[in-house]
C-alpha cells in the first residue's frame, strides 16, 4: 500500500516515520507547508510531492493531518483527484466521517483517527473509526492497523465516542505535562536540582502507567498500594483532594469535550 501524508508537522512527522518503517520509504509520500518538515521528511526516506493534487494520484490511502480550519482548502484541492478505491484518513478534532464523504463525492471509503503526540516516541494512543457503511476488506483493515501501531496502540471506537477520545487520549497529553512539571517545581521547591526534577518525575509518570497497563490492576488498587498507614503518600493524597485534584482534571477533560462538540463538522 502507498500512504501519502498531507501535512508533516508535530503530528503528522511521526505518523510519516512509522509509515517508513511498516511501508518503506519509496511507498511513503507526503506534502506540507514548511521547509524544515519538508527536510526531515525527505531525511526519513520519504517522498515529497509539491502538490496535494499529486501526491492523491498515486497513494492509496491518504492521511489528512491538518488544522481542521484547513480542511476545506485541502479537500477541495484533491476532489475528484483521488485514485480510485482509495481510503482516505482523517486526522482533527470535530471533523466527521459524513462530512468528508459529503466533501469528496462518490464512493469515498473513510477513516476516522484522533492520535496524540507521544506518538513522536512511538507511544502514542490511537481512537480509530472505520466507516460502517463503507466495505472495508480484511487486508485494507489489517494494513491501516499496522499503519496506526508503528506509532504506538489503537483502539477502536465507533464514531458516537470520537469526541469522548480527545480528553480521554488526544488532549489529555498535555494535562500530563502540566501535572509533570508542577511535581517538578515541587522537588526545586525542596532542593532538588530542576534537570534531576523532571527526570525523576517523568520516569515516574511512565513507570506508573506501565503499572496500570501490565497488571490490570484498578489505578485505586495500585494508589492503595503505596498507601502506607499513616504515611507520607496518604498525607499527599489528602492534599490532593482538599485541593480539588480529580475534579480539576475532570473539568479539564470535560471542557475540551464541550470544545469538540462546538467544532464539529
Amino acid at each position: 500500500m502507498k500512504i501519502g501524508i498531507i501535512g508533516a508537522g508535530n503530528m503528522g512527522y511521526p505518523m510519516l516515520c512509522g509509515a517508513v518503517k511498516v511501508f518503506g520509504g519509496e511507498n511513503v509520500c507526503f506534502t506540507c507547508l514548511s521547509e524544515t518538515d519538508k527536510e526531515r521528511g525527505i531525511l526519513e526516506g520519504a517522498v515529497y510531492k509539491s502538490s496535494n493534487a499529486e501526491l492523491v494520484k498515486e497513494a492509496d490511502a491518504v492521511v489528512l493531518v491538518v488544522k481542521p480550519y484547513v480542511y476545506d482548502t485541502v479537500l477541495s484541492e484533491i476532489k475528484g483527484k483521488l485514485k480510485e478505491g482509495a481510503i482516505v484518513i482523517t486526522v482533527a478534532a470535530g471533523i466527521t466521517i459524513s462530512y468528508i464523504k459529503e466533501a469528496l463525492g462518490g464512493q469515498i471509503k473513510v477513516v476516522r483517527v484522533m492520535p496524540n503526540t507521544p506518538a513522536m516516541v512511538g507511544e502514542g494512543m490511537s481512537a480509530v473509526t472505520f466507516d460502517e457503511a463503507a466495505d472495508f476488506t480484511a487486508d485494507e483493515k489489517e494494513t491501516i492497523g499496522n499503519f496506526f501501531g508503528s506509532f504506538g496502540s489503537y483502539v477502536e471506537l465507533p464514531e458516537s465516542l470520537q469526541d469522548a477520545a480527545i480528553p480521554a487520549s488526544g488532549s489529555s497529553s498535555a494535562f500530563v505535562y502540566v501535572f509533570i512539571e508542577a511535581m517538578a517545581d515541587a522537588a526545586v521547591c525542596c532542593g532538588i536540582p530542576r534537570d534531576i526534577a523532571y527526570k525523576m518525575t517523568a520516569q515516574t509518570v511512565l513507570g506508573a502507567a506501565k503499572m496500570v497497563l501490565q497488571t490490570g490492576e484498578h489505578p485505586g488498587k495500585l494508589k492503595d498500594n503505596v498507601c502506607t498507614p499513616g504515611g507520607t503518600t496518604i498525607a499527599g493524597i489528602r492534599a490532593l483532594e482538599e485541593n480539588g485534584f480529580r475534579s480539576a482534571v475532570m473539568e479539564a477533560c470535560i471542557a475540551t469535550f464541550d470544545k469538540v462538540k462546538s467544532m464539529k463538522k
